[in-house]
């Protein structure tokens, strides 16, 4: 199946609308900053030095450089250039045929096995959630979407499942973290704790977040293969499914010697790819060279020729253009709120609202005071070390331990990033699997207030037990 971006006007108005309310808003809030200081060669702020400064609010001209500015911005280029890497490799791998081999190969085993059929998506969501809680699963969700989307199709199910399985598993196990070194490591490194300690809670936590997530999806799944016309997604996917090539997938073989090849060969592309972020840290443009290194092999053990392998590479990049422009457009927003100042303002406003609650309520209202923050700043690492000085020392002033502090910060930063329209990764995804964010946001809201209750009860235990 070709999974060309899918035409969605109403989310690029979305994201530029965004853009402008946010310049609105530089006119409106006052623009404040704090120091900032090195800590083992990342700038963080010095809790109690914000300070108002001159005002720098953002005009028309302003608004109308935000998308190249976005462009030109490094880690929103590098997830560009990115996006633009997977869609060529895919469309290399596409043309050896391989993926329709792989999917026949899983619906005839699908439709055979009740047990497989049960399992399907408890096993892929608990692996992406590992994923998420282990190594910090978020760009590397990207390429899944391709798969499994029209995956999801062909065994009955919708495009919004087919994202779900990926997104949301490494969402939840993002949010539930257990040992990320991105959001855990750095938080607890500000906070002065030892790296990773309170793992065994955070274990409980993760489990709960992967068990809710899992749930959720599966309900949906079912009731959707069992009334498809209830999906949100429902003529997007009768489109898509006339480009599925799985009609005789009953009679299906097997899969043929140069497609197992392909296979096992992003297989191991993806195996080097985990391995190099975790032993080395590898960031994007290891990881890019990694898929494009994967992409050439399986276009030799594909047995296609180099015009073949340079044309679907080129087409597979060419399909990612609309996605490369959402993301370059949320990444505006951002440089908007930078530009004016405003976020400082808005985190000492929000931190020095906290002071004088009880302490199980101060760490709830972290944890959502990190939500909020987190519509502007979508980096883990980055919202990390402009975050978690200030929370650190307002924590020890009104009871909340550090653990717990990070806890918050670490449920703040990752459940909404599943939803957040400023998030250059959520709003890939969604461009890639054609589902437009209003639908998605519907979709997966009673989800994220599920999550934010589940938040708020983890949060109890902490205090009670003193971790």
């Amino acid at each position: 199946m070709k999974l060309k971006t899918i035409k969605a006007p109403n989310t690029y108005l979305l994201i530029f609308s965004i853009i402008i309310v946010t310049a609105v808003l530089t006119w409106m809030i006052p623009s404040g900053e704090y120091n900032r200081t090195e800590m083992d060669g990342r700038s963080v702020v010095v809790p109690g030095s914000y300070q108002p400064v001159e005002s720098n609010p953002q005009g028309i001209w302003a608004i109308l450089k935000a998308p190249i500015r976005g462009f030109t911005d490094e880690s929103a280029a590098l997830i560009v250039g990115f996006v633009l890497i997977v869609g060529g490799v895919f469309a290399v791998l596409e043309k050896t045929k391989a993926i329709d081999a792989a999917i026949k190969a899983i619906v005839k085993a699908h439709a055979r096995s009740p047990l497989i059929e049960l399992l399907f998506i408890p096993i892929f969501m608990v692996i992406f959630s590992l994923g998420g809680g282990s190594f910090g699963m978020g760009e590397e969700v990207i390429p899944f979407i391709l798969i499994f989307v029209p995956l999801s199709l062909a065994l009955g199910y919708d495009s919004i499942v087919g994202v779900a399985i990926p997104f949301v598993g490494a969402g939840a196990g993002f949010a539930g973290a257990f040992l990320n070194p991105f959001t855990i490591g750095i938080a607890q490194q500000i906070a002065d704790l030892p790296l990773f300690s309170g793992i065994v809670y955070r274990l409980t936590c993760w489990l709960i977040c992967t068990a809710v997530a899992i749930a959720f999806v599966m309900l949906y799944a079912f009731k959707i293969r069992k009334s498809p016309p209830k999906s949100l997604t429902f003529d997007l996917d009768e489109e898509k499914r006339k480009n599925l090539h799985v009609e005789n997938s009953e009679n299906f073989q097997g899969i043929e010697r140069r497609h197992k090849f392909a296979l096992w060969t992003f297989a191991a592309g993806m195996i080097g790819m985990i391995f190099g972020v975790l032993k080395y840290q590898w960031y994007i443009e290891e990881i890019c060279a990694v898929f494009f290194l994967t992409g050439i092999i399986i276009g030799i053990v594909g047995r296609l020729s180099v015009r073949e392998f340079s044309d679907a590479f080129v087409a597979g990049s060419k399909d990612m253009v609309g996605t490369a422009l959402i993301i370059i457009l949320a990444r505006g927003i951002l440089i908007i709120t930078e530009d004016g100042r405003i976020i400082d303002t808005m985190l000492n406003a929000l931190a020095g609202s906290i002071q004088n609650l009880h302490p199980i309520v101060s760490s709830q209202a972290m944890f959502v005071i990190h939500s909020i923050i987190n519509f502007f700043v979508p980096s883990g690492s980055a919202k990390a070390a402009l975050t978690m000085p200030i929370m650190v020392p307002l924590a020890d002033l009104v009871g909340v331990t550090r653990q717990t502090a990070v806890l918050a910060f670490q449920f703040g930063d990752g459940f909404s990033n599943m939803i957040i329209p400023t998030s250059g990764i959520t709003m890939g995804v969604l461009s890639l699997s054609g589902i437009s964010w209003e639908k998605w946001a519907k979709w997966l809201l009673p989800l994220e207030v599920i999550f934010l209750v589940i938040g708020f009860l983890l949060l109890i235990p902490p205090f009670l037990t003193g971790w």
